[in-house]
């Protein structure tokens, strides 16, 4: 997702370009390739140039129940500052902030790049335990069982002794009783 913004750096502030998205972005090892889709609306700062963009991607994921592998809709919010390297008039360089980090800016050659904001997005927008549905069962805890696919053979019945005193049993009625 990358962007020539020379011709917006010249603009006065306040001015506004809008594109479209779709486009596959390649990921770490961890996460594999992933289409992104959306919209994105920059704005001239004072300082550089504001991107707000509405995109939506997807990610391979573990469920966390029952392990099966499935695709995680993502919806992506971003709203960053992307602030230049060098005047687009003159090609001097400007003196940035130091607590801006590097993948923020605007290249040298005037290009702002949204691929690494696209995936720390996606990476915060993930769910740290994803569910395949919100129906799953997951496995069994004792034979690994698919719990989806039908019921396990083993004793889920069987009580560690140990723990014996906090089953719930109904009382048997007494003389108090009605």
């Amino acid at each position: 997702m990358i962007f020539n913004v020379s011709q917006l750096l010249k603009e006065p502030t306040g001015f506004v370009r809008a594109f479209t998205v779709d486009e596959t972005l390649p990921f770490q090892e961890s996460v594999n390739d992933s289409r992104i889709v959306g919209d994105v609306r920059m704005l001239r700062t004072e300082k550089g140039i504001w991107v707000e963009a509405k995109l939506s991607s997807h990610v391979r994921c573990s469920c966390s129940r029952c392990l099966l592998d499935f695709d995680q809709p993502v919806e992506l919010d971003v709203q960053e500052e992307f602030l230049p390297r060098m005047d687009v008039s003159s090609g001097a360089k400007l003196v940035t902030p130091l607590e801006f980090t590097e993948d923020f800016y605007i290249s040298r050659n005037h290009v702002l790049d949204l691929t690494e904001a696209a995936k720390q997005y996606i990476e915060m927008n993930t769910p740290m335990q994803p569910v395949c549905t919100e129906q799953c069962k997951g496995i069994c805890l004792r034979c690994g069982v698919d719990l989806n696919e039908g019921d396990c053979r083993c004793q889920g019945s069987q009580i560690d002794p140990r723990w014996a005193a906090l089953l719930f049993r109904p009382r048997s009625p007494g003389p108090l009783s009605r």
